[in-house]
């Protein structure tokens, strides 16, 4: 049945919105400088939050970039970049080049040119393999070699000197437990330092850090302060010990070269006579023979000449006069001697 009143009361649906913005409930109306207002500081907002990704990164550092809490890389180099504003991603910045430390058996409270140190006994204190307790303090230098490793296979970014820190007391531990205590404040401490230095290398490899060690250094080992007087006494001992064998040392260095020098001598001048009597003997051998040679061919005028010879060798200094064999007595009685012997010294 036909209602007359229906038409007066109902009107005709209107037709729907055409976009989806449409949809949406529109905003009380206000004055037009009130909307432009509003929309102004809506789009400060979206500048803003959209500016919140750009970051600056220094010539030492580099950016790892996350999404939404997963690393997406490269590493960012230095200079002026941009991520997407958070939630969606952000970034984590590493400083690469700067050498970081650790402290093992001590702490720095104020840094130079005044310094303050604390002792932690329950880190320095460790037992040596014959059963006595040295204080050691140690010095961890490290790099980042792996900025990715370093930032995300650690749980929290504290975690890096926790690790660092616990394996280096149980690697100095260990390799303290293998030497006496003598050894380990004086002779073996650059190899002991040497040891830790490469076995916690190879455990922060194996443990996928990212982590360099760059060097160990023994910063102080000495013995309990309880009985530091007894081992002083002893290490002044052992220092005059050492100072006297160095003595002994210098001291044989000194008169052995000497000896040696004396020696040498002694074998040269008797090397030297050696020779020297060797020619001389091969010269009288050779005169003799020469000798033997001519007495062979005149006896009795060999004989004679040897004879004035030897008379003149033992006699220089005398006037002689020589009578062949057959001369008489008479012969002498009529010789001037006066006169030959003044006439030999004239001559002389």
């Amino acid at each position: 049945m036909h209602d007359p009143m229906r038409g007066r009361f109902e009107r005709e649906p209107e037709p729907g919105p055409s976009f989806w913005w449409e949809r949406l409930p529109r905003l009380p109306r206000f004055s037009g400088g009130v909307v432009v207002i509003g929309w102004l500081v809506v789009l400060g907002l979206l500048i803003w939050y959209g500016s919140s990704g750009v970051y600056q990164i220094s010539p030492q550092e580099v950016g790892l970039v996350k999404q939404f809490g997963r690393y997406v890389g490269p590493p960012k180099g230095p200079g002026l970049n941009y991520h997407l504003p958070w939630p969606l991603e952000s970034v984590v910045i590493i400083n690469q080049s700067q050498v970081r430390k650790e402290e093992l058996g001590f702490r720095t409270i104020t840094p130079p040119p005044n310094p303050q140190y604390k002792d932690v006994d329950e880190e320095a204190l460790m037992l040596t393999g014959d059963n006595n307790i040295v204080h050691t303090e140690v010095v961890v230098q490290y790099e980042i070699s792996d900025p990715v490793k370093f930032a995300f296979n650690l749980n929290l970014a504290g975690d890096a000197e926790t690790v660092i820190r616990q394996a280096t007391e149980s690697l100095l531990r260990e390799k303290v437990a293998e030497r006496k205590i003598d050894e380990v404040l004086t002779t073996e401490r650059d190899t002991l330092a040497l040891e830790v230095q490469q076995a916690l290398q190879e455990l922060l490899n194996a443990y996928e850090i990212g982590v360099k060690v760059s060097k160990i250094a023994l910063q102080d080992v000495r013995p309990p302060t309880q009985v530091k007087g007894a081992f002083d006494d002893v290490n002044s001992a052992r220092q005059d010990k050492e100072r006297l064998i160095n003595e002994a040392e210098r001291y044989r260095n000194d008169v052995i070269p000497k000896a040696q020098g004396v020696a040498q001598e002694l074998l040269n001048q008797a090397e030297a006579y050696k020779q020297t009597r060797q020619k001389i003997a091969q010269g009288d051998v050779a005169r003799f023979v020469d000798i033997l040679d001519r007495y062979k061919l005149g006896q009795d005028v060999t004989r004679v000449r040897l004879y004035l010879e030897t008379m003149e060798e033992i006699l220089p200094k005398l006037n002689k006069l020589i009578l062949t064999k057959g001369t008489s007595g008479s012969t002498v009685q009529y010789l001037d001697l006066e006169s030959l012997l003044r006439a030999a010294r004239e001559k002389k």
